[in-house]
């Protein structure tokens, strides 16, 4: 450091001070400079997006929510048979879920349409707790997701064939049945009508399979907010849940879940939601079954 004393001008002190360093800044063209801008922007966001995850993570471990990751293998879809196979790698994954839904919990978990909070159709209290976490208005009904056709039969009055149902299921479709006196009356209690699913998705029919029950099945999102296709994406949730199933994003992103349509009435079917399988599913009903449609008409 070089200290320069200057001789005081006649009526002013003497000053004592560092000589500043002098540094010439780079030049930037303005293109380079908004080039650099926009990657500083983009690693900011995913900065910010790794933060949050983190941060969520780490407060789920706080509460004792569980997060579990499925291999891929674990997700595939396809033939029953090939379906142990497949759920090899995800045996811990299904036994924390199953612990977790028989000690009455609620749990995140990937279906083949969206992302879905379930738990135990059979018992009130978790159904309660669905409707809690999610803020959702008590004569909204819940569906229920079962993992074998022939279960459906056992919580559904069926008017329908039998043949109908396989084109239909397993599949994005809910199926609305008049439901049976089996079924928990604390579930949907304002309608003698229930929506039924069996999702084309490995994991979750071997999941219904072991808990020996139905789920109770809804979005995972807060009520009337987007669905969500990846498990970020109900991020806030996370502390209210037992378990958080990460079966990676949902291949269709379409986000407008199942069909839901109302095959109660004997020769009549009644769209309730078009969802991601609408006209395909028209198309079995009214082509190769012969139902038409209930326009309410007397």
């Amino acid at each position: 450091m070089r200290v320069i004393v200057l001789r005081a001008l006649p009526g002013r002190r003497s000053m004592l001070f560092h000589q500043p360093t002098q540094h010439v800044a780079p030049t930037l063209s303005m293109n380079t400079f908004f080039k650099f801008r926009s990657y500083f922007m983009i690693l900011r966001r995913v900065y910010k997006s790794a933060l949050a995850t983190r941060d969520g993570r780490a407060r789920c471990k706080e509460l004792m929510t569980k997060m579990l990751r499925l291999s891929p293998q674990s997700v595939m879809n396809g033939p029953s048979a090939q379906c142990e196979e497949r759920l090899q790698d995800g045996a811990e994954v299904l036994n924390s879920t199953v612990e977790a839904l028989k000690d009455g919990h609620v749990v995140a978990v990937p279906t083949d349409t969206i992302y879905g909070l379930a738990c135990l159709a059979q018992n009130s209290n978790a159904i309660k707790r669905v409707y809690d976490i999610k803020g959702r208005k008590g004569q909204k009904p819940l569906a229920i997701c079962v993992g074998e056709i022939k279960d459906i039969y056992k919580y559904c009055k069926v008017s329908v064939k039998e043949e109908l149902i396989g084109e239909l299921l397993p599949g994005p479709v809910t199926l609305v049945l008049e439901r049976a006196e089996v079924l928990n009356t604390d579930l949907n209690p304002f309608t003698p009508l229930v929506g039924v699913r069996i999702p084309d998705h490995a994991f979750m029919r071997r999941l219904c399979q072991m808990c020996g029950e139905p789920l109770a099945l809804t979005s995972a999102n807060i009520s009337s907010h987007s669905s969500t296709v990846a498990v970020h994406e109900f991020q806030d949730l996370w502390p209210r849940l037992a378990v958080v199933v990460d079966g990676g994003p949902i291949g269709d992103k379409s986000r407008l879940g199942s069909t839901v349509v109302d095959l109660s009435v004997l020769g009549k079917y009644r769209i309730i939601r078009p969802g991601c399988a609408f006209s395909s599913t028209v198309d079995v009903l009214e082509h190769k079954y012969g139902l038409s449609e209930d326009t309410g008409d007397q």
